[in-house]
């Protein structure tokens, strides 16, 4: 399976894997073959939103012109 071209595009195939995976219709080595294609799916978009967070560091300039830079929090109490 090819490197998806975006988050998005990795998101809409992995929705397709799982729609065929819950319909009961696939045979067991396909089910297998699925799983392992939305196991990488799910890093290639795990890695794609870490690089997304840490880019999010908020950066904010004062008045002065200095930039800083704040880390971004995510709200969640992982």
């Amino acid at each position: 399976m090819p490197e998806p071209e975006s988050l998005e595009a990795a998101l809409e195939t992995l929705e397709g894997l799982v729609k065929e995976m819950e319909s009961g219709d696939l045979p067991l080595e396909t089910l297998i073959a699925r799983y392992e294609s939305g196991v990488k799916l799910t890093k290639f978009c795990r890695d794609r939103l870490t690089d997304a967070e840490k880019r999010i560091e908020i950066i904010s300039r004062d008045a002065s012109g200095t930039v800083t830079l704040e880390e971004f929090e995510t709200g969640s109490d992982d």
